[in-house]
């Protein structure tokens, strides 16, 4: 990666025929006294100044690997997103926004941009490096796959540039973008020069970008470790919803079943005033569905709903998630043998995330709905992994939900055991009969 200027606007590197400082020979000695350190010295005329100034930008753009990004900038990004996005989900893209702009300011420390796909990262990365590019500074724009490729190419007998230099390059270029962290092959050795290049970057307080679409708890620990420092590193996290993909105004996590429950909310929950049961079994339906509702104006502990099948668990569970989602959060909620199945999918050679990634997804979602605990297969790998994943949030506290056939004592003794404490774990019993839609309740639709 050669610094040499290959474009100048007159041949041979001459200036303006018509300048009146260099007569057009593109460079002047500068007038200082005899003894100054510039005495005697050739310095560029002002006549060939800008345009050596562009032919650098444009060789500064040629290093940065911006490519088609290039026309990325602060200018043409909506800090609020497309219009109907939720309230919660325009601040934090806007917060995205703010740092971004500040970092371009500054360039010191760095910035950790956390999102899906299609929320605005890679478009804020883009414009801190087309902003630094355009003031003159040296920057490195790549998705990480790429970058270990250019790595991985410098080893070649057709590479002009060996894999020291390579590497150097990256470990030291004033500002360092890269872009979709997460999606490389986790080989050992893919791991250690990642680590080693962010090590470096970190002890020297080099300027870095990073975006994933993964939650940073997913990240491998020494490098997570230098991502949860607050002294050095920002970290922003923006819940907007895909931009390129407008029929997705949620933004459901791809495992979620959520959006096939969609209908199902508080007010469209039937409370069978006119069904044929005891009043004592209604009034579990009445119960359960103002737990539901403080649950989901404040999520925190675990709720579980305990109760025959078609009693309204599923309906219940589901309202909470599209409550949660209207306000720009939407859980994961999925069928517990459904999870079971993408955990197993994951092994599969063709799978485009591995196990642990995928597990990692589920364990640390933000709100995990779990429908239909009790009805996966009682295999020993399946207890195994729903135990994991039962432990993992228990002990990080995370807002859980829960709907179950079986009663607490059917269940597994270590899930028993998590789900007896009351200071984490609310459980509802709901005693009423399933819902067939035949009487005259104010709801038409079956419940589970």
């Amino acid at each position: 990666m050669s610094d040499n200027l290959q474009t100048t606007p007159y041949s041979d590197f001459s200036g303006d025929p018509n300048c009146p400082y260099c007569g057009g020979s593109g460079f002047v000695r500068r007038d200082v006294p005899f003894g100054h350190p510039d005495f005697g010295k050739l310095a560029i005329c002002t006549c060939r100044a800008k345009e050596l100034a562009a032919a650098r930008q444009k060789q500064l753009y040629a290093l940065s690997k911006l490519g088609a990004l290039q026309e990325k900038s602060f200018e043409n990004f909506q800090p609020r997103g497309r219009v109907g996005l939720a309230a919660q989900q325009a601040d934090s893209l806007e917060q995205a926004f703010n740092s971004a702009v500040h970092f371009a300011g500054t360039l010191q420390g760095w910035l950790l941009l956390l999102g899906r796909f299609g929320c605005g990262k890679t478009h804020l990365a883009a414009a801190i490096a087309n902003k630094a590019v355009s003031l003159g500074i040296e920057t490195l724009f790549l998705t990480v796959p790429d970058l270990l490729d250019w790595l991985r190419f410098s080893y070649s007998d057709d590479s002009s540039t060996s894999f020291e230099e390579r590497f150097e390059h990256i470990r030291d270029v004033p500002l360092l973008v890269l872009d979709d962290f997460g999606t490389q092959n986790a080989t050992a050795w893919a791991q250690e020069k990642l680590f080693q290049i962010l090590n470096y970057r970190y002890i020297n307080h080099l300027a870095t970008v990073i975006t994933s679409n993964n939650p940073l708890n997913s990240f491998e620990g020494r490098i997570r470790s230098r991502l949860m420092d607050p002294e050095l590193v920002t970290r922003v996290e923006i819940m907007a919803t895909d931009y390129r993909n407008p029929a997705d105004d949620i933004g459901h996590p791809e495992l979620s079943c959520l959006n096939l429950h969609a209908r199902k909310t508080f007010e469209s929950f039937s409370l069978r005033r006119d069904d044929p049961m005891p009043s004592a079994d209604r009034a579990t339906l009445k119960e359960a569905l103002e737990t539901a509702q403080a649950f989901a104006r404040d999520p925190q502990g675990w709720l579980v709903f305990v109760g025959p099948y078609g009693c309204g668990k599923t309906h219940l569970a589901a309202a909470i998630g599209n409550y949660l989602a209207r306000q720009g959060n939407p859980p994961l909620m999925v069928v517990v043998p459904d999870l079971l199945d993408h955990l197993r999918a994951a092994y599969a050679p063709n799978s485009p995330v591995s196990i642990d990634q995928r597990f990692e997804e589920i364990r640390s979602a933000r709100l995990l709905i779990l429908d239909d605990l009790g009805t996966q297969s009682a295999t020993p790998w399946a207890r195994e992994k729903i135990y994991q994943l039962f432990n993992y949030r228990y002990n990080a506290e995370l807002p859980t939900v829960i709907t179950t056939a079986n009663a607490p004592g059917e269940m597994d003794p270590r899930l028993q055991s998590r789900l007896s404490d009351s200071r984490l774990c609310k459980i509802v019993i709901m005693s009423a009969p399933s819902y067939t839609g035949s009487g005259k309740s104010q709801g038409t639709r079956s419940l589970r």
